[in-house]
């Protein structure tokens, strides 16, 4: 008879440092906090970086395909959009074609706030010390398993 050597024992699953969700966790609270002290001379926060950095891969965009794009839900991206525009980077205004769309477009405050942007990614390179090959594979790594979590499908309950 074979042994598996695939299954742990259950008090090994339950160990903190297995677990993905901590994992994850984690790495995404200190990851983002390399971005604040580059962020703040700029007058953004992470998430309002994540929104201006679809707006300058393509300007205007709806509130919904913002919403779909960032993974937000309306809620949290309408504050989010609310201060980008008091901060004069974004303007907010009713799509003519379709009064219940929003479109979002970039001032030209906004728009030269990108020149600035540049220097971020490098930087964070730099900061994290990993070659931008293996960066790349995380980051197709993480897509994976955000695409997993977000398919429907069923979730054993135990018990």
């Amino acid at each position: 008879m074979s042994e598996r050597h695939d299954v742990e024992p259950a008090d090994e699953l339950l160990r903190l440092d297995r677990q993905v969700c901590f994992a994850l966790a984690v790495a995404s609270r200190t990851v983002i906090a390399l971005y604040r002290p580059l962020l703040e001379p700029m007058g953004l926060t992470h998430p309002q970086y994540l929104v201006m950095l679809a707006l300058w891969e393509r300007n205007p965009r709806s509130g919904r395909e913002l919403a779909g794009l960032l993974q937000l839900d309306p809620g949290t991206l309408t504050p989010l959009l609310k201060r980008l525009e008091s901060g004069g980077l974004v303007l907010r205004r009713r799509d003519p074609a379709d009064e219940r769309s929003l479109a979002v477009t970039l001032t030209p405050a906004g728009q030269a706030l990108r020149a600035r942007a540049l220097r971020i990614p490098p930087a964070i390179i730099k900061r994290l010390g990993l070659p931008l090959s293996e960066l790349e594979n995380l980051r197709d790594v993480l897509t994976g398993v955000i695409a997993a979590a977000t398919t429907p499908g069923p979730v054993s309950r135990g018990g």
